[in-house]
């Protein structure tokens, strides 16, 4: 496939190495106009500026980019891979990504992120799901430039746990773009943004990205724990969010998937 990529950051990276070991090409990459003259063969400043042989494109660029750039993506009708599901709590944007994806006839895909067992928060919905249970847990370093420097100080916590968030999925994608897709993966695939509930904790004796799902209904109750390292280039993203975008790339082109 010839894919187009939305982002420079450490998961576009990633994604980037990755494909040029792959069978695809990477045919234009979409940053910030001011970005494009590092490369104008390859760069480009908007979605009109996109190639029409373009068979799909990936955003690592976050919120703001997934809101700005995916409905006029979508409505020219090429499916889009994202990493930005907090981008969904929005009411808004949710609507505008929805309408340009049915009027232009693509799809957008959500890439699962740092976090595993969705598929069994999917099927349980299925029955009565009544509590679902998000615990996001990183290292101070982890959570700079991002609210809980404004609950915390970061610097100084050297031992033990704080935590600096307790609210639903919502508030926590919406207050924290940058960390919570997570949250918000866990919301979509449960009990939807607003009754499911998470706590954000930077805690200075782990030095992984610790996720942790707990949720019970009819099915019964189960939970989950995946400690997760980031990537070299930037502590708040994680390895596996990076690999996510790949393996839904993966499943958008198999004849039977999982």
């Amino acid at each position: 496939m010839k894919i187009g990529l939305i982002g420079n950051g450490a998961i576009a990276g990633f994604v980037r190495k990755e494909l040029e070991k792959s069978e695809h090409s990477l045919g234009a990459i979409l940053l910030r106009p001011e970005r494009v003259a590092e490369n104008p063969k390859l760069h480009v400043g908007s979605v009109r500026d996109l190639p029409d042989d373009l068979e799909l494109i990936i955003d690592c660029a976050g919120h703001t980019a997934l809101a700005a750039h995916g409905p006029a993506i979508l409505l020219r009708g090429m499916d889009l891979i994202s990493v930005s599901l907090g981008a969904l709590a929005d009411p808004n944007i949710h609507r505008a990504l929805e309408k340009a994806a049915q009027n232009g006839g693509a799809r957008l895909h959500l890439a699962s992120g740092a976090i595993g067992a969705l598929d069994c928060l999917q099927a349980a919905r299925v029955g009565r799901l009544q509590d679902v249970t998000y615990i996001g847990r990183k290292p101070p370093v982890g959570w700079r430039g991002s609210p809980a420097e404004t609950q915390l100080d970061l610097d100084s916590l050297t031992v033990g746990a704080r935590t600096h968030f307790e609210g639903t999925a919502r508030e926590a994608a919406l207050a924290y773009p940058k960390n919570a897709n997570v949250a918000a993966a866990v919301a979509l695939a449960g009990l939807g943004f607003d009754a499911t509930q998470v706590r954000l904790i930077a805690d200075a004796d782990v030095t992984a990205n610790i996720h942790e799902i707990a949720a019970s209904g009819d099915f019964g109750s189960f939970s989950f724990r995946i400690s997760g390292q980031s990537l070299p280039d930037n502590p708040r993203s994680s390895a596996l969010a990076a690999m996510s975008v790949l393996s839904k790339l993966d499943q958008t082109l198999q004849p039977i998937t999982l």
